[in-house]
């Protein structure tokens, strides 16, 4: 269980690294003015993601309500799953799409929202849905959603800064005078190149984190690991074999399965841990 503890400690370090990186990142383009405006922008990202971030991935996927009507099988193992997890019971949405997967959102347990494919639906038996609906879950119930927001924010926001330093560079926004500070330009070049990349395995370090935690409280939920090492079996069997009518890269992270993890050339830049290794862990907690 050591290793649940060090994932949560893993993502703190994480998360203070990559704000870190941020503030330093303005204060170095523009002193305490540069910190304030980083600072500031990184506030009104996290409000915007936030409050909105919910609502613009579910229209991206075509997401359809249900409810215990309209789908009773589905919604009764939220329902049955969010008692255990001593949750509120999440909003439920199918997504009309074969390639199988999941993903959960909103900005707190009280304003949750958890969608499947109608691929995974046909794809799963109960104890497997059960497995994944859990895993789903528990991003809800470990605020990973909220924690997975702000590092994507905030590698967005070191994006954007880096394309202004860019510009800047560009129309002569710095110095080339080495008596007056000499080489600014080709510092703050190497930053706009460099920082980004930083971020960007910093804000997938956190991903992956979160899916090892989420696997282990899911587990927890349903009783038994065996369900979602099931589920992961079978998704790991077709990943990449039917693509995805809708969603993006941009939003990898949030599936139980990254759909896209094809095109990644590096561990370093997947949003989610090896499927394997999410078995092997599993299993250790089974027995």
């Amino acid at each position: 269980m050591s290793w649940i503890l060090t994932n949560w400690f893993k993502t703190g370090i994480l998360l203070g690294i990559l704000s870190g990186l941020f503030l330093a990142f303005g204060y170095l383009l523009g002193g305490n003015g540069g910190l304030y405006f980083a600072a500031i922008l990184a506030i009104g990202m996290n409000f915007f993601s936030y409050w909105f971030s919910d609502k613009i991935v579910l229209a991206m996927h075509r997401a359809q309500p249900v409810d215990q009507n309209s789908n009773p099988r589905l919604y009764n193992i939220v329902y049955e799953l969010a008692q255990k997890a001593g949750l509120p019971v999440p909003r439920v949405y199918i997504i009309p799409d074969m390639a199988p997967n999941a993903f959960a959102t909103g900005r707190s347990p009280s304003h949750a929202a958890v969608a499947v494919t109608q691929g995974l639906l046909e794809m799963m038996d109960d104890e497997e849905l059960r497995g994944v609906l859990a895993h789903e879950l528990s991003h809800i119930k470990n605020r990973d959603i909220l924690i997975g927001s702000i590092a994507a924010t905030i590698a967005t926001a070191i994006m954007f800064l880096a394309d202004m330093v860019k510009w800047a560079a560009i129309f002569g926004g710095f110095s080339r005078d080495d008596d007056e500070g000499g080489g600014n330009i080709f510092v703050a070049l190497a930053l706009a190149i460099i920082t980004p990349i930083v971020a960007t395995i910093i804000q997938l370090a956190v991903s992956r984190s979160r899916e090892y935690l989420a696997d282990a409280t899911g587990a927890r939920i349903v009783g038994h690991p065996w369900g979602l090492i099931s589920a992961l079996e079978k998704l790991g069997r077709y990943a990449g074999q039917i693509q995805p009518k809708f969603g993006n890269e941009a939003v990898s992270h949030m599936y139980i399965v990254n759909p896209f993890s094809g095109r990644s050339i590096l561990k370093l830049f997947s949003t989610h841990p090896p499927i394997e290794d999410r078995i092997r862990r599993l299993k250790e907690l089974a027995y």
